[in-house]
Parts: structure tokens; sequence; C-alpha cells
């Protein structure tokens, strides 16, 4: 298991991890079962990665669970991922209660059913005061949804005489994005090959470091997250600088 975070010139963790959590679908479909069974072990081992980024030091954890294009997929499949995410939070609320993680949603959860609501606001509300790694679960989120908030949210500022044009900088539509308060993402990992962002924190990784593993996520295991961490600790980050 890594250190945790260490200052000076020790091996340095990424304070902020994002994961595209993909394949599972691929996953179900080369063994000859049903996607929703892909959904099942990716969930499952959601948590499983999530506890272990929290025991070895990471501050922040962002998962991109459900984006706002995936309710282009078939209906049975997009109920059984809204059923997946209805049995984590009741499992979290039960389980979790001595995880000391603070838990966030990034998207609009407006759209999905209320009881799955009223679970998301009850997962916030429980988990609020703890201290512990910060996890951020994207859902129904698009990077470039989240943008246009933003940008609506700041007009709207300007409209009611609130904020003048010239004060819209970038550390202004930074504290209008879902992740407001949080420092960007240091590493963002990709399991399953596909080279894409996909729409995934698009403001907030203009900076961050990709790391693409050829693995499904239902395979991911805490060895690859180590994997991914030792590439991005070999890198240079020059944030546009030499």
């Amino acid at each position: 298991m890594r250190k945790k975070k260490e200052s000076g010139k020790g091996e340095l963790l990424p304070s902020h991890i994002g994961i595209i959590m993909d394949g599972n679908g691929r996953w179900a479909q080369k063994r000859g079962l049903p996607r929703s069974a892909g959904h099942t072990v990716g969930a499952a081992n959601f948590k499983k990665i999530t506890r272990y980024c929290s025991s070895i030091g990471i501050r922040y954890l962002t998962v991109y669970a459900f984006s706002t294009e995936n309710w282009k997929r078939p209906a049975e499949e997009v109920g059984a991922l809204l059923g997946l995410f209805r049995q984590y939070l009741e499992e979290a609320l039960r389980d979790f209660l001595n995880d000391d993680i603070k838990v966030r949603f990034l998207g609009d959860v407006s759209a999905f059913p209320k009881a799955l609501q009223e679970l998301i606001a009850e997962t916030v509300e429980v988990s609020k005061n703890r201290t512990g790694m910060t996890l951020n679960i994207a859902m129904n989120y698009g990077g470039r949804a989240e943008i246009v908030r933003a940008a609506q949210q700041a007009a709207q500022l300007v409209k009611d005489g609130e904020l003048s044009p010239e004060e819209i900088d970038e550390a202004r539509l930074s504290s209008l994005m879902y992740t407001a308060g949080e420092p960007d993402p240091d590493l963002i990992i990709r399991p399953s090959g596909e080279q894409r962002i996909s729409n995934f924190l698009l403001w907030q990784s203009a900076y961050a470091e990709y790391v693409i593993l050829d693995i499904l996520w239902p395979d991911f295991k805490p060895a690859d997250l180590d994997k991914a961490i030792a590439e991005y600790q070999k890198r240079k980050r020059r944030f546009g600088g030499v």
C-alpha cells in the first residue's frame, strides 16, 4: 500500500483523482452475460476502489457513474443502472457509517426518480460533517452541461446587478461549478483502453494528467490504481510553463 501524501521530495500522491468507470457492458458481453451483470460487478468494484483510495490518503475522488448521454441507452439498461444506484446508496447509508468519507453528487439529479433523489439528499446530509476523503459521484453529469449551467448562473448574477461582465473570470466560473471549493483533478484514469474524455470534467481537467489502462472497469484492482499513480508520479507537470 502506498504512503499517504508526503511533503518535500517524497513521492506525492495526487490530491484529486478522477476515474471514468468504463467497460462494464463489454466485460459482461465477453462472458455471455447481460450488460446489467457488468454494471453489478462494476458497482461492487467501485466500493472497493473508493475505500482503497481513502485508505491511502487520496483527498478527493470523482467517479463518472452516469453521463447526460447515458439516457440514450436501452431503457432496460438505464433502469438497471438506476436500480443499482439506489441499492448502492441504501448500502452506503447502512454500511459506510464508520467510513470517514464525505459524499457529494455532481450533475442534475432532478431528472432521477423521486425515491432516488431522496436517497441522494440523505446520503449528502448524513456524510456532510465527515472530514476524510470527499467522494464526488457524477450522475446525470456532462462537462458541457456543467459549463452552460455556470454561464447561465453568471448571466443571472449580471442581470440581477450582483456582478459586472468584467468580473466574470476563471475564478468566478470555477466557483459556479459543481466542484466549487475543491482542487482540480491531478490525475484522471480511464480503464477500458478508450482514449476519449467523454465529456468528463472538461473545465476542471485543463491540466490533469491522463492515464489510460487497457483493462475493463470490473477487472480494475487496487494494484491498477497504484500503477496509474506511479505513472502520474513520473510526469513533470508544467501547467503551461517550461
